[in-house]
């Protein structure tokens, strides 16, 4: 009992360990002492990140002479490569290496990537000559071996930035304890504070790194990002005898498909009314594990099947616990509100493609300073910063009076905040375009394609609009779905959010392939063209408007029927009295001894 008593006290209560699998001390592990170094290397990572794809467009139609269509198309295809891998990474860890091997192994190939990438923007025989036209097609094309050490660069990074993705804020995560109620507290601000890091990164990358591509060089301006993702991974190396670990727990894939499995096996198999007669195993197998069982819910009933006991149900594939076909349905039960993020996720894609196009036909002058038009996205960073500090600071304060809720308002709803603020978005980036043509057109520039004599911070709006919506969709986002997923499977929960922008990369390059295939069919000019000065944009942003309020529509329907999931702690309780009564029980039938 005393042993009993130690353990509850002093060692972590939810399942984390050395890396040596050993139970792990709370007063010398974890809590904010470790998150910061997970926080440091985040502000170093993102600034390598961001110094690559905030000004890709431009190298691509610079440097590699590819149009419009096409270099955005590439960047948002590399993009969404780099948000959908991390299912990959996810998977790896909760069935295979852990959280924090995956990581580790992860960023030296994402290094190499980096280092890669550094050497074919500054050795000449890696890339075309120099070229001055206006019209970049006319100019000479990269070669394959060109294309080939680029690209194989930039998918290398991907490949890398699939494992540290899923895996480096679930890291920071675990560092708090869900089973001590003062630590559980300060996990409520980490994911805040997560993001706070992210764009302190991002930030000095639109900015900094920016301006040296634009008028110092692109080797310098892809060197220091190199060097600023080496030094986050020392940081981060720094921390380790800080950490908490979680233990793999087996593929969450290999799971859910058994459950699926078991359940269309068993499809003529009816469901007993009576839940204790669906298999479950012992309560000591869980709290052996330290994890929670779930009891048996009535949404998506078909999967009960998959725990239906029969005579032929012997094999994994055939039958699966009660708690494992819950947890499938949870995974599954955040799949529609997943899709309900795409189109804005589609909509942040634009950020580094055509609102950084539209810059290039402003003056961007200040003086004699040019402001490089990627740099822009700064104020996207800055918006951000200033509304998660105010939403942490007073926006939960006093929603917590009004509402009683911890958070102030429920996630879903600050998802709904978000959404609403994409729709104001596009609308704004549709007039002020209508502005820039209008005016272009007035002073002979629709032919020629020259710069606007409008100042480059017309633009401003949409992209501070742009910060203020992620601060409250995508941070939302990502504590949704790593707070909604079961406990053996956060990882696959944080890869949603992840998987979400992916797709949504994926969708903007489907539908500007698309509206620009269409618009020039039957002899029509077309929405977006090489000359931005001759194109439709504020069309194509109108389209994106009407886009995003079918998606808010979407959204309220899935929302209204979704279910969020039980409290760990109050699960937790309920099998520690489950165990204490089980255990009361056996003791009374036990014979004493003399």
């Amino acid at each position: 009992m005393e042993e009993g008593r130690i353990l509850s006290e002093d060692y972590t209560q939810d399942g984390t360990v050395d890396l040596k699998g050993k139970p792990i001390l709370k007063s010398k592990t974890g809590g904010w002492k470790a998150c910061s170094f997970v926080v440091v290397y985040e502000v170093f990572e993102r600034m390598a990140y961001y110094g690559i794809s905030s000004n890709l467009i431009l190298y691509l139609i610079r440097k590699l002479h590819q149009g419009t269509v096409t270099s955005a198309n590439n960047v948002t295809n590399w993009v969404g490569t780099i948000w959908i891998t991390p299912i990959l990474g996810a998977y790896v860890a909760d069935a295979h290496l852990g959280r924090y091997w995956t990581f580790v192994i992860s960023s030296i190939i994402y290094l190499l990537g980096m280092c890669l990438l550094t050497l074919s923007v500054s050795l000449p025989s890696l890339k075309p000559p120099e070229c001055h036209e206006i019209d970049v097609t006319k100019c000479e094309k990269a070669s394959t071996l060109h294309l080939a050490v680029f690209y194989g660069a930039l998918y290398t990074l991907a490949v890398g930035t699939g494992g540290t993705k899923p895996n480096i804020s679930t890291i920071g995560a675990d560092q708090f304890d869900d089973f001590d109620s003062k630590e559980k507290k300060h996990k409520l601000s980490f994911f805040n504070w997560w993001m706070f890091s992210i764009f302190i990164g991002t930030l000095f990358a639109n900015s900094v790194l920016v301006y040296i591509q634009d008028n110092v060089g692109w080797t310098l301006g892809y060197a220091l990002p190199t060097l600023g993702l080496a030094i986050s991974i020392i940081i981060f190396l720094a921390g380790t005898p800080f950490y908490r670990h979680k233990l793999p727990t087996g593929s969450p894939f290999t799971k859910m498909a058994k459950v699926i499995v078991a359940a269309i096996r068993k499809w003529k198999v009816p469901v007993p009314s009576d839940t204790k007669e669906l298999y479950e195993l012992d309560l000591e197998e869980y709290e052996k594990k330290r994890r929670v069982r779930i009891d048996s819910t009535p949404t998506l009933r078909f999967l009960n099947k998959a725990c239906v006991k029969t005579s032929s149900s012997t094999s994994a594939w055939m039958l699966s616990p009660v708690t494992h076909v819950e947890e499938t349905k949870q995974m599954l039960r955040m799949i529609p509100i997943l899709v309900a993020t795409l189109i804005p996720s589609a909509m942040v894609a634009q950020i580094g493609t055509l609102f950084v196009k539209q810059g290039t036909t402003l003056d961007r002058g200040i003086g004699s300073f040019n402001i490089p038009p990627a740099s822009l996205s700064t104020f996207v960073t800055l918006s951000m910063l200033i509304c998660v500090v105010l939403y942490d600071r007073f926006f939960v304060k006093i929603m917590q009076k009004l509402t009683k809720n911890p958070r102030g308002i429920t996630l879903l709803q600050r998802v709904g905040i978000g959404l609403i603020i994409h729709i104001v978005i596009m609308v704004v980036a549709s007039i002020t375009e209508r502005y820039r043509l209008r005016v272009a057109k007035e002073h002979g520039l629709v032919e020629s394609g020259g710069e606007v004599p409008l100042s480059i911070f017309i633009l401003l709006p949409q992209f501070i609009l742009m910060g203020a919506a992620d601060a409250f969709l995508e941070v939302a986002k990502i504590e949704f779905f790593y707070d909604q997923a079961p406990e053996s499977m956060k990882s696959l929960g944080t890869s949603y959010s992840m998987t979400a922008l992916g797709i949504g990369n994926f969708l903007s390059t489907f539908l500007l392939t698309t509206v620009s295939h269409i618009t020039k069919e039957h002899g029509h000019q077309g929405w977006v063209l090489n000359n931005l000065n001759a194109s439709h944009l504020d069309y194509y942003y109108a389209l994106l408007a009407i886009l995003n309020l079918v998606n808010f529509v979407f959204f309220l329907v899935v929302t209204k029927f979704y279910v969020y999931r039980a409290e760990i702690s109050d699960s937790i309780k309920v099998l520690e009295e489950e165990l204490k009564e089980k255990t009361v029980l056996v003791s009374n039938q036990v014979i004493p001894r003399d």
